[in-house]
């Protein structure tokens, strides 16, 4: 079985430079295929380029190669869209992709792929220990419920294995299913929702995504290119945004779908009451997306062959 490891990067010289000696430690011991590292690099300000040269050219392994991809455009591409093309680069029958703040323990890899001896099994999530300010947390799993004409989802229990989604910064997918459903949309970037939606996906297209608590990675977030070149207030903007864009493009149950359309003007009422702008501009910019939004609905239906509410009681806790 082969692997591709994706990591993409916007301005992370230093956790790269931290992170990757990691990852291929937690590589060298894999023998039962071959492994190359692609590190899609978006137009980075700082030292990445070399940085990731300097890597690629460190890797001694006859087993292991690196690779890179440069964005020649001036703007940042989105989460998205940078994984993308390190997909298509790919040549891994499994893909594991790690956000450049995330690093693997030595020992993450064999419980991990063990789930992939499930032909029906799509994407598997790591434990993350999560590095929060000034504490660590473990997270990996999540669960979700609908209230109030909204999904809403939550971390959950992480000594169970059913989850609503694998984080697209810490899990490894099989390549087969990922070309299948699409990959990731684009329609989110620059970034948030995009692995709950594919997650999502390939759930009602009738596959599994499972969480393993005993594949561990350090996950420093505080560190992350979003939480450093965005202000608080932009990313919960783009959080709201696609919040409803999940809803608009995924949600086929006719009775959610009402309960959605019922709830939203209490929300946008409240939302002005409280002076939450932030909220009626993230409704606004997924409104202005509808067009997309419907053809990447029309899309996805094709595939499903699940209910959502079959799927929110079995991730509900």
């Amino acid at each position: 079985m082969n692997i591709s490891i994706i990591i993409p990067n916007y301005n992370g010289e230093k956790i790269l430079q931290k992170n990757l000696p990691h990852v291929l430690a937690a590589m060298k011991g894999y023998k039962d295929g071959k492994v190359e590292i692609i590190i899609p690099n978006d137009p980075s300000t700082d030292k990445s380029s070399e940085v990731i040269a300097d890597f690629i050219k460190s890797i001694k392994d006859s087993h292991i190669t690196g690779k890179t991809i440069e964005n020649t455009k001036k703007e940042d591409s989105g989460f998205s869209k940078n994984v993308n093309r390190g997909v298509k680069m790919a040549t891994g029958d499994i893909l594991i992709l790690f956000n450049s703040d995330v690093r693997p323990y030595k020992d993450f890899l064999a419980p991990l792929l063990a789930h992939f001896a499930d032909e029906k099994v799509f994407a598997v999530g790591c434990m993350d220990e999560s590095i929060e300010i000034d504490k660590t947390v473990l997270r990996g799993r999540a669960v979700g419920y609908w209230a109030r004409g909204f999904l809403h989802h939550k971390a959950g229990d992480v000594t169970k294995t059913n989850t609503l989604w694998a984080s697209g910064g810490s899990s490894a997918f099989r390549r087969s299913i990922w070309d299948r459903i699409g990959g990731l949309d684009n329609l989110f970037n620059p970034f948030y929702w995009e692995d709950i939606d594919l997650s999502y996906r390939a759930l009602k297209s009738g596959y599994k995504v499972v969480f393993e608590p005993k594949s561990l990675v350090v996950h420093e977030h505080e560190e992350g290119a979003i939480k450093t070149k965005f202000k608080p207030k932009h990313i919960q903007k783009i959080a709201y945004r696609n919040q409803f864009l999940f809803i608009w493009k995924n949600i086929t149950d006719r009775s959610l779908l009402a309960s959605h359309v019922l709830w939203l003007p209490y929300h946008l009422l409240k939302a002005v009451g409280r002076r939450d702008f932030v909220f009626i501009k993230g409704f606004l910019l997924a409104f202005a997306r509808m067009e997309r939004v419907n053809h990447a609905r029309y899309k996805a239906k094709r595939l499903f062959v699940r209910s959502d509410k079959s799927i929110l009681k079995e991730i509900a806790k």
